[in-house]
């Protein structure tokens, strides 16, 4: 299964709507890695048992605590182009990935492309498709709420240079 949709950051045909620079938006992507909980509804524990630089790349080994099940993934993280989630394969789901980039077509027009794909078989039939259809809808849900909580970040100036470089994975320069 693979399913990838846009999310566009900065309209300038919408004034009223705060701009985001690249920084604040993949300092939003690196808390999300850092602190799921605070994106991730449902979610009440989340455990980094690694951190490991990669050259420029940082990865997170962690387990995301649900209460009725765990969830054991991997995040790596490249600065200030993308964040990629494998989900290791539990007792009934697949193995799954997520990957978040960070377009730029034009200065300052920023967009966020989702992409999530699993080793999960399509069901075939009706009942598949309206399956397949409410778990695309619950992504781009999901993925606004992202976008809204890392806009409400930048707003209270959690994502400003100073504020971000608090979180563990941005190397200080």
């Amino acid at each position: 299964m693979r399913y990838e949709h846009l999310i566009q950051i900065n309209d300038p045909l919408m004034p009223l709507l705060d701009t985001l620079t690249r920084e604040q938006l993949w300092h939003g992507l690196v808390r999300r890695a850092e602190q799921p909980t605070e994106f991730i509804l449902g979610l009440e524990i989340a455990t980094i048992h690694r951190r490991q630089e990669l050259g420029t790349q940082i990865e997170l080994d962690r387990t995301l605590d649900f209460g009725s099940f765990k969830v054991h993934d991997r995040v790596r993280l490249v600065p200030q182009q993308s964040s990629e989630i494998r989900t290791l394969a539990g007792p009934t789901w697949p193995a799954s990935r997520m990957s978040i980039y960070i377009e730029e077509p034009q200065p300052e027009l920023l967009f966020l492309r989702f992409v999530y794909e699993s080793d999960e078989a399509p069901e075939k039939g009706e009942l598949g498709g309206v399956t397949l259809a409410l778990r695309e809808q619950a992504y781009e849900r999901a993925d606004l709420d992202t976008v809204a909580r890392i806009r409400a970040l930048a707003e209270d100036g959690w994502l400003d240079d100073s504020a971000a470089r608090r979180l563990a994975c941005i190397p200080r320069h």
